[in-house]
């Protein structure tokens, strides 16, 4: 069940220009449904009391709760520059729950999990991007390459795509792997190249340009302090949500000069 994603569903108040401000919604988890085994965080699908059915990304992963900051300030800026993103929660975990799962290691990550998570908006029936099947228009593949360019996402190849097609429609899923530099900030550089050589829509990436000039003035202090706002304190790491501001202000000017193509 889909309550709502990308901006379908009112979540907040009208801003300046049109514009939706949103806060992210608090749920609670019910019920856990179903591991999925892909990638390396053993994601699960699970039921919130709201009725919703969310994909759930651990706090105890072995990515730890940096790649929850990842997902929530790459997704909600995704979605502040028009670009389709599911919903995100926060999700509130009962340790309890582990004690129905009967797989062990499913356990060992609900239970290391307890309390605060991120939970992200199912898409039913929504099918893997593939790019020998699907073509993107230019426009779209501009913008998207831009935006991984901007927040340095390296998980957007032509092999691990990280975007769904629901409803006719491309959706950006999966961040956690963007804005790695914070897991070293004494390598964060805003004029840092980014490795476009791989990414699933670089052939189709011809109008940078234009895409820059609308997608660059969105990134003002304002909506960065609206979003990193959105995590939760304890999340961050070695630095707060002013080095993220001041990392994505200082590189939004240069990303079409970092692109290497």
């Amino acid at each position: 069940m889909c309550r709502w994603a990308g901006s379908s569903r009112p979540n907040g108040t009208r801003g300046l220009g049109g514009t939706l401000t949103r806060v992210l919604e608090r749920v609670t988890v019910t019920s856990y449904l179903a591991p999925l085994r892909e990638g390396g965080s053993l994601p699960g699908l699970v039921e919130a009391d709201n009725l919703g059915t969310y994909v759930l990304k651990f706090r105890g992963a072995g990515q730890g709760p940096l790649a929850l900051v990842a997902e929530i300030i790459a997704g909600e800026l995704a979605r502040a520059l028009g670009l389709r993103t599911p919903e995100l929660a926060l999700a509130d975990l009962d340790p309890r729950i582990a004690a129905s799962e009967p797989d062990e290691e499913i356990q060992d990550l609900l239970r290391a999990s307890s309390g605060l998570n991120l939970a992200v908006d199912f898409l039913p029936g929504s099918a893997g991007f593939d790019p020998l099947g699907w073509t993107v228009d230019e426009d779209f593949a501009s913008e998207l390459l831009w935006f991984d360019a901007l927040t340095q996402n390296v998980d957007r190849t032509w092999r691990n795509p990280n975007l769904l097609v629901w409803h006719g429609d491309v959706w950006l899923i999966d961040h956690g792997a963007a804005l790695y530099f914070h897991h070293d900030w004494s390598r964060a550089a805003p004029d840092k190249p980014f490795d476009a050589r791989q990414h699933v829509v670089r052939d189709r990436a011809t109008r940078l340009k234009q895409a820059h000039e609308r997608l660059a003035p969105l990134i003002t202090a304002a909506t960065l302090e609206r979003i990193t706002g959105d995590v939760p304190p304890e999340w961050f790491g070695e630095r707060g949500a002013d080095a993220y501001i001041d990392q994505l202000l200082n590189r939004a000017p240069l990303v079409p000069e970092v692109i290497r193509l």
